[in-house]
């Protein structure tokens, strides 16, 4: 198979299926990184950042609150730039997950505070 019939197959494949092949390919690429991860009991089952307790639609929502990938990496120290290809990836492949997530905590938090 030439790199230019891969090409064409990977822009074919469906925005989830996409994301898994960027996850595949940044493992092989890197040491430390992992792939977006569901674990039930941890975050209330939302998909986290590898082994850690970061949800993805937090993420989005800090750069919704007008963060960027470089302050993001600044606030949370054990994550890399990879990490972050992740979870954009993970994020446009799963938009619904994400915004009813950002919805639900938005919800939570209303509620603790009013």
């Amino acid at each position: 198979m030439t790199l230019k019939e891969l090409e064409t197959q990977l822009l074919a494949l469906a925005p989830a299926d996409k994301a898994e092949v960027i996850q595949l390919l940044t493992q092989t690429l890197t040491n430390g990184s992992q792939p977006i991860k569901k674990t039930p009991g941890v975050c209330g089952g939302d998909a986290c950042l590898g082994n850690t307790r970061i949800p993805v639609w937090s993420l989005v929502q800090d750069r919704r609150l007008g963060m960027n990938d470089a302050l993001i990496l600044e606030a949370f120290p054990g994550l890399t730039a990879v990490d972050l290809v992740n979870a954009w990836a993970y994020a446009e492949a799963f938009r619904d997950e994400i915004e009813l997530a950002i919805q639900e905590n938005d919800a939570a938090m209303l509620e603790k505070v009013g």
